[in-house]
């Protein structure tokens, strides 16, 4: 029986309060997004501090951010409002073949013009123009590829998979080559992509309770092909594998100094000086951001490295954030995704479908684990990666995937909400007989009392 929108009394509730108790799905996972993008709002206002990029001012990069949330918040829900997880089971087939297509044509270089275009973003394969519209392909692969395993596992586990003679073969077919096929394309374009996306669908296995044997044979085979990879590029200076030429590129970041000691080395002022000071700007910039920050922050608009990173709401939000906010604005930000993969497991753990369970358990993984990805390089934890925080930097297509995945998990979590429900309400009895044992005992101690 619904109870949305009742006070105490059983009365109906209007205005704001009623709007929010009428809203189903887990109201923690609508808070986090809410907040989420409250900080991207004003965090997009304050870092845009240069007056002119191109043809673009400040308000430019407000407006279009504004426009993208309004869309993404569309995003959340129409998806949160599908009531049938049916649809989502038959559209979550399709994500191994989206992405099989997409990686293709984006590691085939494709150029018809006036329809499809690869394109390089900082010297990496990364987005397909279509129609003129630019998307990010390896956003896309994330979150298809999740939604397509943990319709994989569930079909498995009902026994609808038609290909294979045995178990094994069926994981074989409908999972790791899979997996492995996306990883391989995906590397072409993106040596840090294809090692996240591994990962996280590894994790979306391991959520879906597949034989923990069999998943570290393959990711032991997986590394130790892509270790023989990279060392015969090394070893023949890229003339075998030539397709791998992001090898190149992992090599020097792993190998990085970032330092402003490099700078010493070098004639001032000098063409290696220049190029040297443009290699170390951002990641140093990252770096001071951080240190600035302290405890409190220097406060909103008064961040001075956003002066020295142009682009400092995108791959270096989290430093920003820091740098404006201190300490205590990082310490929130993680709690929020922290927080989000705590209720996606609760979510995760009381659906009784399970596709649902592995759907919300691996998305709730791949926003918590590229947010700590994100976090990692912004801190010099780790190579530069080009990661975006979720919900939080500018970045129109990877923030409207993100709330694709925001609105299905909300959509998911209306089912299970009966269920956190009761349980939550199970938990009241416990907290009321210790207040009628409080009352007792101070009962006695009266009747003690008055009999003395």
């Amino acid at each position: 029986m619904k109870t949305g929108g009742k006070g105490k009394a059983g009365t109906q509730r209007k205005g704001f309060w009623g709007f929010i108790d009428n809203i189903e799905g887990d109201k923690v996972v609508w808070i986090i997004v809410f907040l989420l993008i409250m900080i991207s709002i004003l965090a997009i206002f304050s870092s845009t501090s240069l007056l002119k990029q191109g043809s673009k001012d400040r308000m430019d990069f407000v407006s279009e951010h504004l426009v993208i949330v309004g869309i993404g918040l569309g995003f959340i829900f129409g998806l949160y409002n599908v009531k049938k997880i049916g649809l989502f089971r038959i559209l979550s087939q399709l994500g191994f073949g989206v992405s099989f297509i997409l990686l293709a044509l984006l590691a085939s270089h494709i150029d018809i013009p006036g329809f499809i275009k690869a394109e390089r973003i900082n010297g990496a394969w990364r987005t397909l123009r279509l129609f003129g519209f630019q998307l990010h392909v390896f956003e896309v692969v994330k979150v298809a590829m999740v939604l397509y395993l943990a319709w994989a596992i569930h079909a498995f586990k009902e026994k609808r998979l038609k290909h294979g003679a045995t178990d094994l073969q069926k994981r074989l077919i409908y999972m790791y080559i899979p997996i492995g096929l996306v990883c391989i394309l995906t590397f072409l374009g993106s040596g840090s992509s294809a090692v996240f996306i591994g990962a996280i669908l590894i994790a979306t296995l391991l959520i879906g309770g597949m034989p923990f044997k069999e998943i570290a044979i393959a990711g032991a085979g997986g590394l130790a092909a892509l270790v023989m990879i990279i060392g015969i590029y090394n070893a023949t200076d890229g003339k075998v594998f030539k397709k791998f030429e992001r090898i190149a590129t992992m090599n020097s970041r792993i190998g990085a100094d970032y330092s402003a000691e490099r700078l010493k080395e070098v004639v001032p002022r000098s063409r290696e000086f220049y190029e040297i000071l443009d290699e170390i700007k951002q990641p140093y910039s990252a770096k001071i951001a951080v240190h600035e920050g302290k405890i409190l922050g220097k406060s909103s608009g008064n961040s001075t490295q956003k002066y020295v990173v142009s682009n400092i709401y995108g791959d270096y939000m989290f430093s920003f954030l820091v740098e404006e906010y201190g300490l205590l604005g990082g310490i929130l930000v993680i709690f929020l995704y922290v927080s989000l993969l705590a209720r996606g497991s609760t979510i995760a753990r009381l659906c009784s479908n399970e596709y649902a369970k592995i759907a919300v358990g691996g998305l709730s993984v791949l926003i918590t684990g590229q947010a700590f990805m994100h976090m990692f390089v912004n801190v010099d934890i780790g190579p530069m990666t080009g990661q975006t925080l979720p919900l939080i930097s500018h970045g129109s297509f990877a923030f409207l995937v993100f709330c694709i995945a925001f609105g299905v998990i909300l959509a998911i979590s209306r089912m299970a909400s009966k269920r956190i429900r009761e349980e939550e309400e199970a938990a009241i009895p416990i907290y009321d007989s210790t207040k009628d044992d409080i009352q007792a005992s101070m009962d006695i101690l009266e009747q003690i009392d008055s009999d003395l």
